[in-house]
């Protein structure tokens, strides 16, 4: 009789970084090394510490909601999917449950960063049993605040990149690099490809 088999749970970040560059949940899973954080990571965790301060005294306006409460942290789950993670903020609206991700960025959130919302959708919505029709990123630095729906081929998207995440990780094998090789400029695992100068 063949031993069970295991499935490797997943943070919302994973899929993230996977849509961003496979190679960075194969080092973190496969490859196992370890990282410092960089300049970048620590500015931006310090970004979002303010954000939260500032956030916790302002009014919904920003979000078009006239009322509604905020948690942040909010850290999710899901056995159904091996999918869990640590969502920005949530607003708990009359009618609605909204997810809210923070960015310390000026540019526009990349598809990347509009999955991994996603994902915290479909997090929220398990947790809370409501639908979730739409979310928000918040570029920190511009003070601007970005509305994406959350709809059926995104939330497909997401349940096909949690496959891929896992096949890669399970063919044990170094994924070709991004075709956009100024993604490895500041990447904090570029030594360990060794194909990437």
């Amino acid at each position: 009789m063949a031993a069970p088999t295991t499935r490797l749970d997943l943070t919302v970040s994973d899929i993230k970084q996977f849509l961003y560059c496979a190679r960075i949940p194969f080092h973190r899973y496969v490859s196992r090394v370890s990282v410092a954080p960089t300049s970048g990571m620590r500015i931006g965790k310090e970004a979002h510490a303010r954000t939260d301060r500032l956030e916790r005294r302002r009014t919904l306006a920003e979000f078009d909601l006239l009322e509604g409460e905020r948690e942040f942290h909010v850290s999710l789950r899901s056995d159904r999917l091996g999918l869990t993670g640590t969502l920005d903020m949530l607003i708990r609206a009359p009618r609605e449950v909204i997810p809210v991700e923070f960015k310390d960025s000026a540019n526009p959130p990349g598809l990347n960063h509009k999955y991994q919302l996603v994902a915290y959708g479909l997090l929220v919505e398990e947790r809370f049993s409501r639908v979730v029709r739409r979310g928000f990123i918040h570029l920190i630095p511009l003070k601007e605040v970005i509305e994406y729906p959350l709809t059926p081929n995104m939330r497909r998207h997401v349940l096909r990149t949690l496959a891929a995440t896992r096949a890669v990780l399970a063919a044990d094998r170094l994924p070709p690099s991004p075709a956009n090789r100024g993604r490895c400029i500041d990447c904090e695992y570029r030594r360990f490809c060794n194909d990437i100068w």
